[in-house]
């Protein structure tokens, strides 16, 4: 095994000028065998990211092959800005950017109704996430280190996961 995200800590902190500073979410090694086994989840949406420094910022960058946009990205925006935020601290940066890119960007048809009625929907300020704690170790982090304010969501929209 291969702890890749332990990895990128460390070639943030000490070679943080590298363009290899890349997490890939295929085992590329068992991907042929997930394809055939059909009953299995599918190879991770979540091909890789990148993470980059610049100046005293961390930004990252997911490249995601397949992207559900009404129930999964929203999900995946606001776990790797997290993500981001907890990296830049553990290696005593700043928060850049979260840049996400797409392969295949898709909204199915059963979700077209629960679209329309978040369309419908005036956007509410926005929150803000805090870290609370001075946490060095990327593993360290727990519910407790994490604050949200200012969260007022509308009340949530039912729709099936389509596969």
């Amino acid at each position: 095994e291969i702890n890749q995200v332990a990895q990128a800590v460390d070639l943030i902190k000490n070679d943080s000028t590298s363009r290899r500073i890349i997490v890939c979410g295929w085992n590329v090694g068992e991907l042929q065998e997930l394809i055939r086994a059909r009953h299995h989840a599918p190879p991770s949406c979540h091909t890789l990211f990148q993470f980059m420094v610049i100046g005293d910022r961390l930004s990252c960058q997911l490249y995601q092959r397949s992207a559900d946009m009404f129930l999964g990205v929203p999900f995946n925006i606001a776990s790797y800005a997290l993500l981001t935020m907890m990296m830049a601290q553990v290696t005593g940066l700043r928060p850049g950017e979260f840049i996400h890119t797409f392969g295949d960007a898709h909204i199915y048809r059963n979700h077209f109704d629960q679209v329309d009625e978040q369309l419908s929907r005036e956007p509410r300020p926005l929150p803000r996430l805090k870290l609370v704690g001075n946490v060095q170790d990327i593993f360290g982090f727990t519910p407790a280190h994490f604050v949200l304010d200012g969260y007022d969501p509308w009340p949530a929209i039912k729709a099936p996961i389509a596969v």
